[in-house]
């Protein structure tokens, strides 16, 4: 990748993975699926069952060869994310609730303005956190031996 494509990455994503979208550009226009990955270097979205396309595979060992029909990325401005109460293509908008948390809502002409909720394949890890303790890991005392007292001062470094 150049740089110029470098400085046109998306920073700040508002399609997830497991969000329901509609496709408004391109052969499979107006038909709607599940994201089944975001390539979050390239602004690519790979959308469940859209934009096939066949893909020549030579045999090898192990695998066999032919040609399969695979799910080809779709550039992210290609997709809308679906209104979940009008199931129409919108906006997707951040608000800010008043207990700090962030909320994803649907923007736009014609749309319901309603809460986009957080598909809930994002709530399960892909690879579970470590709950093993290792060589390099600070033991449960040290961590939790008080160092500092507030009071008297005891525990500052001299400078």
């Amino acid at each position: 990748m150049g740089w110029k494509a470098a400085q046109k990455l998306i920073q700040n994503w508002k399609i997830l993975r497991g969000d329901n979208v509609m496709v408004i550009r391109g052969k499979d226009k107006g038909r709607t699926g599940v994201i089944k990955r975001v390539v979050r270097s390239q602004n690519r979205v790979i959308v469940e069952g859209l934009n096939l396309v066949k893909k020549h595979v030579k045999q090898g060992q192990g695998h066999e060869g032919g040609i399969f029909t695979v799910e080809a990325p779709l550039h992210v401005s290609n997709v809308q994310v679906l209104d979940p109460v009008t199931n129409k293509p919108c906006k997707v908008g951040i608000r800010y609730l008043e207990d700090g948390s962030k909320i994803r809502i649907s923007r736009g002409i014609g749309t319901s303005g309603s809460i986009i909720p957080r598909p809930e394949i994002l709530k399960v890890r892909t690879t579970p956190r470590p709950n093993i303790v290792g060589p390099k890991d600070t033991p449960l005392e040290l961590v939790m031996e008080k160092t500092y007292d507030a009071e008297t001062g005891r525990g500052m470094p001299d400078l």
